[in-house]
């Protein structure tokens, strides 16, 4: 017989059925809004804000000036929950009573509905790298051996992130918006890479699982990476259960840990992984030299940074390993044509890193400069009395006790009180009480939620665009 009687058709979602796909992986009752700002030891309860999902357009892909929209944050939001149902979360205190929630997280039929919408939103999230990261030439091992040597990884300059914290009004509510930041990553430490020492692939297999073992205390818990980072929360009064602080994740924050997640479990992505996995144990000595001044300074000696002084140590020689018995091995055994992809992960973690800092310290200053915001409702709000800007408006009405679960806007809004009384919140431990006859600025692509103290409180939300443009 000749011919090929069958044709091949990849797997892709699109327009209106990747949306009803979304709505219905997100429709599962553990994703549904919360009526609390945190999760209590709940580590299966991830507020996904599904009555949003179906008015988003994930097809149109964002480029670096879109990534810190809504939809972005959803996307976000969406695949943190898809990849995590491949590891293990119990609650601190024991899984009597939300063994119902933990079912649902882990069904066959909640992995297979993430699995479908995952490739889809992946798109969506990293597509903006295509455009961000471009790698050419004709490589050898020797050009590679260089290009690292290039790398500045051993910088401790304070980031953005510290320098904002360092200057914040309120420093110490900055620094636990920060170690909110990592949670994520840092209470699951090593696990996105786990997926990669799977399988069969020689000696590199065995000299990655030693960066794995290290991470994981050689099998002693107190000294496991995660458990030292449970010990800096605790010593600044923040919980230490998985996803506590679910709501004051940022966009940036969890585009950061997606990668590692979107790396590991598309192994054709595997050689970009080794590559990311080089430069950010490499440059995290610096970084973590960095945070345990900025913690120091912060908490006047009160935190505990044990879990950031043992990686200064650690990643010196995790950087070490990932070169020369990962990097430059595998080059030898599978081929100059790996190296592009290499480079690629070390590039696209660059930009990731930026983006993330960025975020951070945009966050910070929309958190400091509340009273300021607030103040701007005054003129913002006669403007569009007046005539002088027209803004499309919501009219909303909502009971006491009504929590609005945290979420961002594509561009600068004016919430109005009418009548009532709103808490509006910027970030964690950051907020401003809102009276009838006053209200705020809501910068565009800024974390913030809602909950009304009181009986009814009756607002509006004005969509203006710029707010800037309503004070000339």
């Amino acid at each position: 017989m000749s011919g090929n009687r069958f044709t091949y058709t990849p797997f892709e979602l699109r327009g209106d059925e990747l949306k009803e796909a979304v709505l219905r992986y997100a429709s599962n009752p553990i994703y549904l809004d919360n009526e609390e700002w945190e999760n209590s030891d709940n580590p299966y309860r991830r507020q996904l804000r599904p009555q949003v999902l179906r008015h988003l357009d994930y097809d149109a892909i964002p480029g670096r000036d879109g990534i810190f929209n809504y939809t972005s944050l959803a996307v976000q939001r969406l695949l943190t929950s898809v990849y995590e149902a491949d590891l293990v979360f119990f609650p601190k205190g024991g899984l009597a009573g939300q063994e119902e929630d933990f079912r649902r997280y882990y069904s066959s039929s909640n992995r297979v509905l993430g699995e479908t919408i995952r490739p889809a939103l992946e798109k969506y999230a990293f597509g903006f790298l295509d455009n961000e990261v471009e790698v050419s030439g004709n490589w050898t091992l020797e050009s590679l051996e260089t290009y690292l040597d290039s790398l500045e990884t051993d910088s401790d300059a304070p980031s953005l992130s510290e320098k904002s914290i360092l200057s914040s009004s309120n420093a110490e509510r900055a620094a636990r918006m920060w170690l909110i930041q990592f949670a994520p990553d840092f209470l699951s430490e090593a696990s996105p890479m786990i997926r990669n020492v799977l399988g069969y692939y020689g000696a590199a297999q065995s000299e990655w699982f030693k960066i794995i073992i290290d991470e994981y205390g050689y099998g002693v818990h107190q000294t496991k990476h995660s458990t030292l980072f449970e010990r800096t929360l605790e010593s600044v009064d923040l919980g230490s259960d998985v996803h506590r602080y679910w709501q004051y994740y940022l966009n940036g924050s969890l585009l950061a840990n997606n990668y590692f997640h979107y790396l590991g479990k598309n192994h054709e992505l595997f050689f970009r992984y080794v590559g990311a996995l080089y430069y950010t144990e490499a440059s995290l000595v610096g970084f973590c030299r960095s945070a345990v001044r900025t913690l120091d300074e912060t908490f006047a000696g009160r935190a505990d940074t044990e879990y950031f002084s043992e990686h200064v140590h650690i990643d010196q020689h995790h950087g070490r390993m990932a070169r020369e018995k990962l990097i430059l091995p595998l080059v030898r055994a599978h081929g100059v044509g790996i190296i592009p992809e290499i480079v690629r992960g070390i590039e696209e973690y660059r930009v990731i890193s930026a983006v993330a800092d960025e975020d951070f310290s945009t966050q910070i200053s929309w958190m400091d400069g509340g009273p300021r915001f607030k103040e701007l409702h005054a003129p913002v709000y006669q403007a569009i009395k007046e005539g002088r800007v027209t803004a499309p408006v919501a009219d909303i009405v909502e009971p006491y006790g009504e929590l609005s679960n945290t979420h961002c806007h594509d561009g600068d809004e004016l919430c109005h009180i009418v009548s009532g009384t709103m808490k509006f919140v910027s970030g964690f431990d950051s907020y401003e009480i809102l009276e009838a006859g006053q209200g705020t600025v809501i910068q565009k692509n800024r974390l913030h939620g809602a909950i009304i103290e009181s009986d009814e409180c009756v607002y509006q939300i004005h969509s203006v665009g710029d707010y800037q443009a309503c004070l000339s």
